[in-house]
C-alpha cells in the first residue's frame, strides 16, 4: 500500500482523553508502517470559535493556530478526527474550530454549484475517518437518533467538503467501557492507521 500523507485532529479539548490516546494511537501506527504524519490537539489551539457577527462576505481573520491547521488539512492526502459525542453534537470548540477554519474560499464555493445545486466542494483528492466516542447504546443510537452526529460528520462536513471516500467509527459505551473493550477499540484504531484507512 502506498504511503499517505496523513493529519490527524484530536478533538478532544481536554489534555487527557480516550479520543487523544485513540488519535495518538492512529498516528504511531500510521508512521511506523512508513505513511508521512501530522498531528494537532484541538487543547493547544488557541482561537475564538465564536463567528460573531462576521457572516461569509465579512470573515474574521484566521488565527494563527487556524492558519496552520488549514495548512496541514491542504497538505493531507487523508484527514483523520477523533472525538467525544456530547449532548449529541461535537464539543463546542470543535464546532467552532470547524465554523471559523472551514469556510467559503476554501473549503466550498458558494459561488459555484455542483449538478445537484450544492456549492462546489473545494476539498477534494482527500479521503476521511473520524472516530466518535460516545455513551449511548449503539442500538439506541441507531434507532432512537438515527446516527445523525454520524450522518453529520460524513455528510454535512467531510463529503460537503469533497473528502471521499469519508467514513465514522464509533466506539461505545466509553465512559464505564466492558472489560477489553478499549484494548480492542485501539486495535481496530492502529490496524486502520497501518493502512491509512
Amino acid at each position: 500500500m502506498p504511503a499517505k500523507r496523513i493529519f490527524v485532529l484530536n478533538g478532544h479539548p481536554a489534555e487527557t482523553s480516550l479520543s487523544r490516546t485513540i488519535a495518538e494511537t492512529y498516528a504511531e501506527a500510521a508512521q511506523a508502517a512508513g505513511h508521512e504524519v501530522r498531528i494537532t490537539h484541538l487543547r493547544d489551539l488557541s482561537f475564538d470559535p465564536d463567528n460573531g457577527i462576521a457572516g461569509y462576505d465579512a470573515q474574521k481573520p484566521l488565527e494563527a493556530d487556524l492558519i496552520a491547521l488549514r495548512a496541514d488539512v491542504d497538505w493531507a492526502e487523508h484527514f483523520v478526527m477523533s472525538t467525544p459525542m456530547w449532548w449529541g453534537g461535537l464539543p463546542a470548540k470543535l464546532k467552532g474550530l470547524f465554523d471559523r477554519t472551514f469556510q467559503p474560499g476554501w473549503a466550498f464555493d458558494t459561488r459555484k454549484k455542483t449538478a445537484i445545486g450544492m456549492p462546489l466542494p473545494l476539498l477534494t483528492g482527500r479521503s476521511a475517518r473520524a472516530f466518535v466516542t460516545s455513551d449511548t447504546p449503539t442500538l439506541y443510537f441507531g434507532l432512537l437518533y438515527r446516527k445523525a452526529l454520524m450522518r453529520q460528520i460524513k455528510g454535512q462536513i467531510f463529503e460537503f467538503v469533497g473528502m471521499k471516500p469519508a467514513r465514522v467509527t464509533n466506539f461505545a459505551p466509553a465512559s464505564h467501557p466492558k472489560d477489553g473493550a478499549v484494548e480492542g477499540w485501539l486495535k481496530e484504531v492502529a490496524q486502520l492507521g497501518a493502512e491509512g484507512r
